[in-house]
């Protein structure tokens, strides 16, 4: 892409400042330098000064629409294995079942607010493709979400979802068919269509200001946490950690943006995928760990943190996540990281699925394997988090099923159930199709 303004001098509307240190910016084409600035107007007016409601009008929604605000939940059994007080933020309660909806529900009255007729967004684990259309669809607006065609393939319930609340599923077949090429095509259709059209990025990523616009959104989420734990008899003022999972960062930011002025450390969980290592001849990293291991680069409009070779060119990345299978990161999560108030750290494919069986098991509570990363590193670390622990639990894990029975099936995962009854009923779960087991699914 080619660079729409300076980052090193560019502000937004008012002063809003387009950068976190050295990172953000607008790396945009031209064509779409209008549509940046037209919604810069709209997030000064209406996300900042609330004209016309607005922020009254989204909070509103949030509660009856979203059913906000979501519980914070001790853990009892966790607690009681890791000797730690440990706090679930239910997000996987919202309307939905992810923390998605914060946003989508946002971007789309914002859009409606702006007179835009017409919703494109991007989803890799179909979360936010899914809050995206739910939003849509009650607010009355047409909805396209671009879908990469290896992320359609795992994550097949959310487009189900996607497609029964009415929008129109787009799939992306070019590259890897990942959320980081969605994005792409995503982009390239709102540079046609800017006039009318509004894009919902799902995540703290892209040109300024989509990272503040999506993180102020997201922020709820730590603001009902710090609310919550103060409100606990017998609790400190705030906890020692709050855990997230980070892939492009919108529930890391979330529930970490009301806690950066508390002494409280945030810790942002990785995808270490298989390994660290990136191979350059390859061209692929098998992890999605772009704080820990990317170096600064240019991804979809910001500066930021990449997975990429001596060259400068992105690379493949890979989680058994589909949600943090991407090669970049917010651009105001990887300022945080870089000047240390949050830590970046990481745990692999195995370690995630070993705890999404073990919180299954413990809590009750099927978690997203995004979410699981941060299950991971609690188990393997609650010993250095302090006392009093909050892990938010970003969405649950239905979407995900179909892939830990098939990760879970070829490796030796720690905790896994007796999978042995699907060997049974082959045709119902093995092969990968609506009708398998036969009958026309009257009933």
């Amino acid at each position: 892409m080619s660079t729409g303004r300076d980052p090193e001098t560019a502000r937004g509307s008012d002063d809003i400042d387009s950068r976190f240190g050295r990172y953000g910016g607008q790396y945009v084409p031209e064509a779409l330098m209008p549509a940046i600035e037209e919604l810069e107007d709209a997030y000064r007016r209406y996300v900042l000064d609330n004209e016309d409601g607005f922020m009254d009008d989204f909070r509103a929604r949030l509660r009856d629409f979203g059913g906000r605000p979501t519980p914070l939940q001790r853990a009892d059994r966790l607690s009681e294995r890791y000797d730690t007080e440990v706090y679930l933020k239910r997000e996987d309660l919202l309307h939905g079942g992810a923390h998605k909806l914060n946003n989508a529900l946002g971007q789309a009255l914002l859009a409606q607010y702006m007179g835009k007729e017409r919703i494109i967004a991007e989803t890799g684990a179909g979360q936010h493709g899914t809050a995206t259309a739910m939003a849509c669809a009650h607010l009355g607006v047409d909805c396209e979400v671009y879908m990469g065609r290896t992320d359609i393939n795992r994550q097949r319930p959310n487009v189900f979802r996607m497609l029964a609340n009415g929008a129109e599923v787009k799939p992306v077949d070019v590259g890897r068919g990942t959320l980081k090429e969605a994005i792409s095509e995503t982009m390239r259709d709102w540079a046609e269509t800017v006039e009318d059209t509004h894009y919902v990025i799902g995540s703290i990523v892209g040109p300024h200001p989509f990272p503040r616009l999506v993180r102020d959104f997201q922020a709820v989420i730590g603001e009902e946490t710090r609310r919550q734990f103060r409100d606990r008899e017998r609790v400190g003022e705030s906890p020692d950690a709050v855990l997230a999972c980070a892939g492009g960062g919108s529930n890391t930011m979330g529930a970490f943006h009301a806690f950066r002025p508390d002494d409280v450390d945030l810790y942002a969980v990785e995808a270490g995928g298989s390994t660290l290592a990136v191979d350059e001849a390859a061209g692929v990293a098998p992890n999605s760990a772009s704080l820990s291991t990317g170096s600064e680069g240019v991804l979809h409009g910001a500066r930021t943190r990449v997975l990429q070779d001596g060259d400068g060119q992105v690379v493949e990345s890979h989680s058994v996540s589909a949600g943090l299978d991407y090669a970049g990161v917010g651009p105001e999560l990887a300022h945080l990281v870089e000047t240390g108030r949050v830590r970046a750290v990481n745990v692999d494919d195995d370690a995630a699925l070993e705890a999404f069986h073990r919180f299954s098991q413990l809590e009750g509570v099927i978690p997203a394997l995004e979410t699981a990363h941060a299950f991971a590193y609690l188990e393997r670390h609650h010993d250095e988090l302090g006392e009093e622990v909050v892990v938010n639990v970003s969405g649950r894990g239905d979407k995900d099923l179909e892939t830990v029975l098939e990760e879970t099936a070829a490796r030796d995962v720690e905790n896994a159930p007796d999978m042995s009854v699907f060997e049974a009923t082959d045709g119902v779960m093995g092969g990968g199709h609506l009708n398998d087991a036969g009958g026309d699914g009257g009933d």
